[in-house]
């Protein structure tokens, strides 16, 4: 747990017991030569005040090179770092080093260097310096916030804008190889994100960001990039560092040591200290963004289509001699038959089958099945997902959407992907459309969705394509708040191998048949010595706390509302415990869950180093609970 630095006595932000008071000299001698200068300043003031996308500043070099050097040293000998993955990142972590201060005596007697770094950045001096340079307001000496993280290749941070509590100012010092210069092509740089104002449904201005980045600082030995924190403006991300290519010289190992942190407003006692304003500015997270106001420009918005008023139209429009298609009738016509076999694997289509699946949701609410489409199909689906990844995609989403059928998912901060989406009264252009505007919206896939699940009444669909490009493409954790379980699956058609371990039996499968069930936990990890390229879609248990930790009290008995979590330390679950549900990329799977409210949901950032893009559909299905099943559920759990 990260500990607060204002809980100990300090000075500089020293710990009580090493007090210690930096004289300006002191300070500057930690800095490289010339910073302070009035002309210096000025320099660095003009550019950060010139800067865009929005304000932000680079210093290179910033420290007096020696030290720095030992501090890099330091840190490679005494301290260890533990791999760390959610969601929105992937990096590598110092043990409980969130905060120096955090640390006992023997471990700071250990990294002399390091402390004289921190107190040289927090000291009243540089603060000053940033403060004046960025026109932020003052900057707290008191609490101090600054870890080191390393990137190594395959490791990433995704789009936040870094707004929690009392940040005011963001930075990153790099401590990369000063013998071995960063190469930008390495990736791991910094980039920044620009934004457009719009208005939100009350008519009041809101920023949303593009799913493009629109500037890219690469990193460097000694540079410090830094921006103050903008609610809905200031949105970032780290650039993934990339596995060397296999015809790669020398692959030497990429290190991406960096100290970052933040600058935080004045605490209470401390010259600039507002009172009420760190409340404010928590209410303002990018956390609270992803819960409405600009939900109206998101992309994609969802379609949902009745199942029902469809049944009644297509009833209406029935003529003599034609089999209308009731909902209420779950057994399978001829024409069911016939229309469902030009998508589904036979071995599907079975009552037995369909028997033993509904047993399996019954008991585990999910299912995971393999080689769901016909070969027939599959192998058309198969040509056209190969073709299109021959072809080079435009770099710029606009580009992508006036030259392709595809639109492009936004805003960053939540996901980004490409997508399409069923297009009425139009003919199919690909097999994907196949699916999205023949298959899936039919009443026929709607009584065998019903018939495998057990789920009888089946209202209503939403349905999309999803292209998961190599190197930029993922969801972030998001929930369900709606007051029913609701249906969502899954139907995965990425052909290109690598997503996990290859089963040494597969061949044999394939022999004895189609339509085996595969239960989630079954599914094999990837060797060790294959790179992690993610696309794995994750279903995991949302935080049970979070309603009651809304409100603090403090000393005086007073209540105020805790600050949400910051999206760019996500807390996923500490253990396996918390994942309810995951399936990896693949051919010809399909997943169906049934998805409580509360549950998150995401689909990983897909590395550079995949063998290609993921690529699925995706739907949700309304689900309206008849009043017997629910007497018979607490029956059983009665009798359980």
């Amino acid at each position: 747990m990260k500990r607060k630095t204002e809980d100990r006595n300090h000075a500089n932000g020293l710990p009580g017991a090493k007090k210690r008071a930096l004289t300006n000299d002191m300070v500057i001698a930690r800095f490289r030569e010339g910073l302070f200068e009035p002309a210096e300043l000025d320099k660095y003031k003009k550019s950060y005040a010139n800067s865009g996308p929005y304000k932000h500043g680079v210093i290179c070099p910033l420290i007096e090179p020696n030290l720095l050097r030992s501090v890099r040293n330091e840190i490679q000998e005494h301290l260890s770092f533990t791999e760390k993955e959610t969601d929105i990142y992937k990096i590598f972590q110092s043990g409980d080093l969130a905060n120096l201060d955090g640390l006992d005596d023997a471990s700071l007697a250990r990294l002399p260097s390091l402390l004289q770094l921190r107190d040289a950045l927090y000291s009243e001096k540089f603060r000053e310096y940033l403060a004046s340079v960025t026109g932020s307001g003052k900057l707290s000496g008191r609490k101090t916030d600054m870890a080191i993280n390393i990137y190594t290749e395959g490791c990433h941070l995704l789009c936040h804008d870094d707004v929690i509590g009392s940040r005011r100012l963001s930075y990153i010092l790099y401590l990369t190889d000063p013998d071995n210069p960063w190469r930008p092509e390495w990736g791991g740089a910094l980039r920044l994100y620009p934004t457009k104002t719009v208005k939100d449904e009350k008519g009041e201005d809101i920023k949303i960001p593009s799913p493009d980045h629109s500037l890219s600082i690469p990193p460097a030995f000694n540079q410090l990039s830094f921006f103050t924190v903008q609610p809905g403006e200031s949105f970032h991300d780290v650039e993934e560092v990339y596995h060397p290519a296999e015809n790669e010289k020398g692959k030497e190992k990429r290190v991406r040591m960096a100290i970052s942190g933040w600058y935080h407003i004045p605490q209470e006692g401390e010259d600039g200290y507002e009172e009420g304003l760190e409340e404010k500015l928590a209410e303002r997270s990018s956390l609270s963004q992803l819960q409405g106001r600009g939900d109206i420009y998101d992309q994609p918005q969802p379609q949902p289509v009745d199942w029902e008023s469809e049944d009644a139209a297509a009833d209406k429009g029935k003529g003599k001699g034609k089999e209308a298609v009731r909902s209420d009738d779950s057994e399978f016509s001829e024409s069911d038959l016939n229309f469902l076999l030009k998508f589904i694997s036979p071995s599907y289509l079975t009552p037995d089958i369909a028997e033993e699946l509904s047993e399996t949701f019954a008991n585990d609410s999910s299912l995971s099945l393999e080689r769901v489409l016909s070969d027939k199909f599959a192998a058309r689906v198969r040509e056209y997902i190969e073709e299109q990844e021959k072809a080079a995609l435009p770099q710029s989403s606009d580009e992508i959407e006036s030259s392709t059928d595809w639109k492009v998912a936004r805003p960053p901060h939540k996901h980004r992907y490409l997508f399409q989406q069923p297009r009425k009264g139009a003919a199919a252009s690909s097999p994907i459309q196949e699916l999205l505007n023949d298959l899936l919206p039919s009443q026929a896939f709607r009584k065998w969705l019903s018939q495998i699940t057990g789920m009888n009444r089946l209202t209503s669909y939403n349905l999309l394509a999803r292209r998961f490009r190599r190197g930029q493409d993922y969801t972030l954790a998001s929930g369900y708040d709606g007051e029913e379980p609701r249906l969502e699956f899954t139907i995965g058609l990425t052909p290109t191998p690598g997503w996990e371990k290859e089963d040494d039996n597969e061949e044999e499968d394939e022999e004895n048949g189609e339509g085996e069930s595969k239960p989630a936990e079954e599914e094999e990890e990837k060797t060790t010595d294959e790179p992690s390229v993610g696309g794995y879609e994750v279903y995991m248990a949302g935080d049970d706390d979070e309603e009651e930790e809304d409100e603090e009290e403090n000393e005086d008995g007073v209540k105020t509302k805790k600050p949400k979590s910051d999206p760019a330390i996500y807390k996923a679950a500490g253990d396996d415990d918390g994942i309810l549900f995951s399936m990896a990329a693949g051919w010809n799977r399909m997943s169906i869950v049934l998805r409580d409210s509360g549950t998150l949901k995401f689909v990983k950032y897909v590395s550079a180093a995949a063998n290609g893009d993921r690529w699925d559909i995706t739907g949700e299905v309304g689900v309206v609970y008849d009043e017997e099943e629910g007497e018979e559920d607490d029956d059983e759990e009665e009798e359980s």
